[in-house]
């Protein structure tokens, strides 16, 4: 059973990293209804209120998780995040194009979890850093004109109780196994882009069985395209566009109604 595999591929993190973390409901899909304050732009170097989460939007598929007890997570890393002296505790990266990955990450990250598959399968991550635990589910990509099995990774992060699924250059629907292993989704980066990655009327079909109280687009190469997806979601979902690049989220702030969060991305700066 790949849960087997999982749990022995199971990473300790160091004493310094390892926080409780609030227990979260990944178990199983469900349809999702709560409305979020309103959100203010933060530092990224503020403190993250307790019981919370920071999702901050840097750039193209690059989002920062951070966490109360000072634990940070970038998303599609590809080693630009800004002109800050800063280093990630952990990234994650695909290599479906360079805007996704970097062959050369600061040595000084601790944890780097590549999506693509390993030369003998697909390559399984378990990360438990206490308040956070980190996992992935493969999906196919085309390439060429042909299919590149595991060649991207869903990275599910469970933190404040919380569900986030980062879809990556997703370009095919999960499959009733890959949606089980996802479990339910509270927050979902989306990409949006509706050609290089997951054409429009399919990703918003995933959004509505996901069901996840807050979407948040990436990918999206011109206003035309978000703006595309945002009529589409429009009748199941409530459109926030937040104005800021920045959420932080709770069990107790997550919106009454499934809402797509239009950040706006922005590099780190001090």
């Amino acid at each position: 059973m790949r849960y087997l595999i999982l749990l022995t591929s199971l990473l300790v993190a160091s004493p310094v990293l390892s926080q409780q973390r609030i227990p979260s409901h990944c178990v199983a899909l469900a349809l999702g209804d709560p409305g979020p304050e309103q959100p203010l732009q933060a530092a990224f170097r503020d403190p993250v209120p307790e019981d919370s989460v920071r999702i901050s939007y840097l750039d193209h598929a690059m989002f920062m998780l951070q966490t109360p007890g000072g634990l940070s997570a970038m998303t599609d890393f590809t080693g630009y995040f800004g002109n800050v002296d800063f280093i990630p505790d952990l990234v994650t990266m695909n290599n479906a194009h360079s805007t996704h990955y970097t062959p050369v990450p600061d040595p000084g990250i601790k944890y780097v979890l590549e999506g693509w598959p390993l030369p003998d399968g697909p390559r399984e991550h378990y990360l438990d850093l206490g308040e956070m635990l980190v996992r992935n589910v493969h999906t196919d990509l085309r390439s060429q004109g042909r299919v590149r099995e595991n060649g991207n990774s869903i990275f599910v992060f469970e933190v404040a109780g919380l569900c986030i699924g980062h879809l990556g250059h997703l370009h095919h629907e999960p499959t009733p196994l890959q949606y089980a292993l996802l479990g339910r989704m509270d927050v979902v980066m989306a990409p949006v882009d509706g050609g290089l990655t997951l054409d429009l009327p399919t990703m918003i079909s995933v959004m509505e069985r996901l069901r996840a109280r807050v979407v948040i687009p990436m990918h999206w190469f011109g206003r035309s395209t978000l703006d595309t997806f945002l009529v589409g979601m429009s009748d199941e979902f409530a459109i926030e566009r937040v104005g800021v690049s920045d959420l932080t989220l709770s069990l107790q702030t997550l919106p009454d109604r499934p809402s797509v969060m239009v950040l706006e991305p922005r590099l780190l700066s001090d």
